[in-house]
């Protein structure tokens, strides 16, 4: 890129340099910027004051129900064998519950994984809310020890 400062004839340059006023500009807008107060909004809410007196009610402990895929290709609902329709009909009746029971899920470390991606579209589908995978810590575990071996 080539600049030239001015003509080659000698005569004065007839544009304005606007560096300065853009330099000037930016200073200017940094000091608004700086000085302008944050904003703030805030609702004040009077929230009722808690009676000392008063005891909290007891936690409730909800139901929980256990899903136990076996390596043999069952489903335990609670310890009982179900079919894909019993389970589908199990989980139907936990959703309309106050509260809403627990779904455990426990594959064994065998257990077909086909089946569990039954079982999981079947969960998935029901839209259960409270969902949990449990006994985890047995794959860990598993898998280390095939890797020792």
């Amino acid at each position: 890129m080539a600049m030239s400062g001015g003509k080659d004839d000698g005569s004065p340059m007839m544009e304005m340099n606007t560096t300065p006023l853009i330099d000037v500009m930016l200073v200017l807008l940094i000091m608004f910027i700086i000085t302008i107060p944050v904003a703030t909004h805030s609702v004040d809410i009077d929230l009722p004051v808690p009676n000392p007196n008063d005891q909290p009610p007891p936690p409730v402990k909800p139901e929980v129900n256990k899903v136990v895929l076996t390596r043999n290709g069952d489903v335990l609902w609670n310890g009982q064998a179900v079919t894909g329709g019993q389970l589908v009909t199990n989980l139907k009746i936990t959703t309309t519950m106050n509260p809403e029971p627990e779904l455990q899920l426990q594959p064994e470390p065998d257990a077909s994984y086909d089946i569990s991606a039954q079982v999981l579209n079947i969960i998935k589908a029901s839209k259960v809310t409270k969902f949990v995978f449990v006994g985890n810590e047995q794959f860990s575990e598993f898998s280390k020890s095939a890797a020792t071996q």
